[in-house]
């Protein structure tokens, strides 16, 4: 700040600084303050997240705990039993995909042949994790319990007693499970020894844990990665944008992409997560259903876009109390808080006029407590936001501090304070000086400023009597004279002390913010919960979808005028067909038909179907009865890779290698031109062999649709007849020499693959395609291949022409014309492609 004074001038009064404000004590109004010019408004970007698990098995039984920095919360399974190939821990790191995978140095045989062959991925790409060994006393019963209990929580109030935390703590971590607690001991231990995302601060401030969620895999439905890839589950693309080239992808055209209209990032994640757990839990199913239901009658399609207005406005809770916790709150984590806490009570008060028979509403309406009214009540009282935006940092009202006021009040008076100081500095200086001003810096303090005048040269000129010289800036000597002492000890660094002072009161605040973590925490979860279900009731309302039904007494899928979800967004036309594996019979179908009749789409229809009634959505058919489904199992498409240094083929009998090992009775595989990257008789072979394997277990057999163009699998009656075999073809007519396709399923077996036709649409040569005709019927009549010639007749023919053509060309009354050199360079170079 500067004030002047010249002579013959009117002093200037309080400078743009100054401003009015009425202080008001009630409660501040329910609009949630708007940013104003400058102000930040949106998130900051996050880090990328970073996911450290520790697992220890043992006696049959694995405990897994893992730290999450996105929401700076540790996550737990209670202890499971699992096979001594470990096949749900591989489920677990390949949904969680962590940065790191600590355990004990002391491990049994099983457990170390599993960790040399993850050892073994960090050096592939995509990286494995890295394997860090704590030594196994890390990992004691007794000293993991202590570790947990003597942790510093911000989510525990410092007013518990150690008995009352004891208690808080037994009703989140389950203690009977030793397993999860010696992971749990474990992981603090790694936490507090890598210091994660803590690197950079002092020593006593620890790694943030905001909370503790429970997690379980044993009623999820088993899913690989190249069933979401095949079904278009999940699809990156380049992101478009030069500007996020660096980070990278975007949602293609994908199921995701299509059902994803949440409003907040939290509500975005939730849907991922169900993506990548599927569930069995019919209770957890039809709860969710049961909202979306609720959303799509048409009264409540109102209530439906007020909700979707509130939950924009729920923002990076986590975020903001991790910042909190390390004392790195900014001025807009304040106004996001502020929002996202107003936009949750408005969410509290609108489910509490919605049926409290569904679940989710009455969660938000007892559980969004009056914990958040507290939280709102003391920001809006106390946080500045207009002055914290203009001066970027933690201000607060008027009447919150009286000592703070009062020195405010002082700060403010200074303008026509330091006029009247200046006017009488410049009354007893140089009359050469035509102006002066006393200004005040923080942490320098008062000081007296003079313009640089021409005879002011060396530093010697300036010296003035009874003044201290300080320094020169911008032409603009500056000075300690006697009076801005004193103002110096009589006023102090008012600037500074004001910031210390509300410095203290932010962190009082952030303290009450952080006893308040749990309300917080959990407000994000059920916000993130009716996010998702409102952005599948808008898309099931906008595409048609119905509610999927649940029969735990059939095996396997009914469904009715199914659709492909994103096949029907691309086509103008779409033919619903129907599935029926509910039952002992046809648990193979076979389905046959010409290329391009919709074989593939219907196969990835039914996965996509049977997908969507396992997270709990409405799917894309007039009905659809779910048995018990507990796998996936496609080959569709071969996920090529340099990095696999696998063959197309080896790929193709990988992922059916899966399939024949892992599907049970209630698994559903679907199969498409498996055998065709190899021998076509090789190939049927194995294909026919796969499906009679299959067909050998009886009652047994999994739920198997396979597209294939093996017709020879059906003439040759490679397979059992029986009632667990079912022969499908895509109904076709034959035009002329017209191909039509009514891509309807009906019973029976197709004639011909009608490849011809397929070429044709394709672009390829007539002659082309005629010659391949011939030599179809040629194999399939046992006649023998005769080589044609007619191609080379016609590049002799044309060869000949052009020669000719050169020929005629020539002027033989022309005396320089040397007919022996045409023969030479154009003739003899010519005759191997004429004779």
């Amino acid at each position: 700040m500067a004030f002047r004074a010249t002579p013959g001038r009117t002093p200037p009064g309080p400078g743009p600084g100054h401003r009015s404000r009425i202080p008001s004590a009630s409660f501040p109004s329910p609009q949630p303050p708007m940013a104003g010019p400058g102000g930040i408004e949106e998130e900051d970007e996050e880090e990328p997240a970073e996911i450290h698990l520790c697992v220890l098995w043992s006696s049959g039984y694995l405990g897994i705990a893992y730290y999450d920095t996105s929401d700076s919360t540790i996550h737990f399974m209670p202890d499971a039993p699992d096979h001594e190939s470990l096949k749900l821990l591989q489920r677990v790191l390949d949904e969680i995909n962590p940065q790191s995978v600590v355990t004990s140095a002391k491990q049994d045989e099983a457990m170390t042949r599993f960790l040399g062959k993850l050892a073994s991925e960090e050096h592939r790409e995509p990286k494995g994790p890295e394997i860090i060994l704590l030594p196994s006393v890390d990992f004691g019963p007794e000293i993991s319990k202590q570790r947990l209990l003597s942790g510093n929580y911000s989510f525990i109030s410092d007013s518990m007693t150690a008995t009352e935390k004891i208690l808080f703590l037994s009703s989140i971590i389950p203690f009977d499970c030793v397993l999860t607690v010696r992971a749990l001991g474990g992981l603090l231990k790694f936490l507090s020894r890598r210091r994660i995302g803590v690197e950079l601060e002092d020593y006593n401030v620890g790694v943030p844990i905001l909370g503790f969620k429970k997690f379980v895999l044993t009623h999820l439905v088993s899913i690989d990665q190249d069933t979401y890839s095949v079904l278009q589950i999940f699809k990156s693309e380049s992101h478009p944008s030069v500007y996020k080239v660096a980070s990278g992808l975007k949602e293609g055209l994908s199921l995701f992409g299509i059902l994803n209209r949440c409003r907040c990032k939290w509500g975005q994640k939730l849907l991922r997560l169900w993506f990548t757990r599927p569930t069995r839990e019919l209770r957890e199913l039809n709860s969710r259903l049961d909202v979306i239901q609720f959303f799509l009658m048409p009264q409540n399609l109102d209530m439906a876009q007020m909700l979707h207005r509130l939950l924009s406005h729920i923002k990076n809770v986590p975020l903001i109390l991790k910042r909190m916790k390390l004392s790195h709150t900014k001025v807009s984590d304040w106004q996001v808080l502020y929002k996202t806490v107003y936009s949750a009570l408005g969410l509290r008060d609108a489910c509490r006029s919605l049926p409290q028979s569904i679940q989710l509403f009455q969660d938000i309406a007892q559980e969004f407590s009056d914990d958040l009214h507290h939280i709102a009540s003391l920001i809006g009282k106390v946080v500045d936001f207009e002055e914290s935006l203009a001066e970027n940092r933690f201000t607060v009202l008027p009447n919150i501090d009286p000592d703070i006021d009062a020195k405010k009040r002082r700060l403010m008076g200074l303008p026509s304070f330091l006029t009247e100081v200046a006017q009488k500095e410049l009354e007893n200086l140089d009359s050469r000086i035509p102006s002066c001003s006393v200004i005040y810096i923080p942490l320098i303090g008062f000081l007296l400023s003079i313009p640089r005048l021409p005879f002011m040269v060396e530093s010697s000129d300036f010296e003035i009597e009874g003044l201290d010289f300080m320094f020169l800036s911008e032409d603009k000597l500056h000075y300690r004279s006697a009076r801005t002492k004193e103002l110096d000890t009589l006023l102090g660094d008012l600037h500074c002390e004001i910031r210390d002072q509300e410095t203290l009161l932010m962190y009082q605040l952030q303290c009450q913010v952080l006893a308040r973590a749990s309300v917080l925490t959990r407000v994000l979860d059920l916000a993130s919960r009716l996010d998702v279900l409102l952005a599948l009731a808008s898309a099931a309302r906008d595409y048609g979808y119905s509610r999927p039904h649940y029969s735990p007494c059939i095996h396997g899928v009914r469904i009715r005028n199914g659709r492909h979800p994103l096949m029907e967004l691309c086509a103008r036309t779409f033919v619903p067909n129907s599935t029926d594996c509910g039952g002992d019979q046809g648990r193979v179908k076979v389905i046959t038909g010409p290329n391009s009749s919709g074989k593939s789409i219907y196969l990835k229809q039914v996965g996509l179907i049977t997908f969507m009634a396992l997270v709990g959505s409405f799917v894309p058919a007039e009905e659809a009865e779910i048995g018990v489904i507990d796998a996936i199992f496609t080959r569709i498409h071969s996920c090529e890779s340099v990095s696999l240094g696998l063959s197309t083929f080896m790929i193709d009998l990988n992922q059916v290698a899966k399939a024949v090992n892992n599907a049970t009775e209630h698994s559903l595989v679907l199969i498409d031109e498996f055998g065709k990257g190899t021998n076509s008789v090789d190939g049927l072979a194995l294909l026919a062999a796969v499906l009679r394997h299959w067909l050998a277990l009886g009652p047994s057999c999994p739920h198997v649709f396979v597209a294939t163009n093996f017709l020879s699998l059906v003439q040759l009656q490679l397979l059992p007849q029986g009632p667990l075999v079912q022969y499908l073809t895509m109904e076709t007519c034959e035009d002329g020499e017209d191909l039509v396709f009514f891509y309807q399923l009906c019973q029976g077996v197709a004639s011909a693959s009608h490849a011809s036709h397929t070429a044709a649409q394709a672009g390829l040569p007539d002659p082309l395609i005629a010659r391949g005709k011939e030599v179809s019927d040629l194999i399939h009549s046992g006649k023998p291949i005769k080589a044609t010639n007619e191609l080379l007749r016609r590049n002799q023919m044309e060869n000949c022409q052009a020669l000719v053509d050169k020929f005629l060309k020539l002027d033989l009354e022309d005396p320089t014309l040397d007919l022996d050199i045409f023969i030479s360079q154009e003739v003899l170079p010519a005759a191997p492609t004429i004779l």
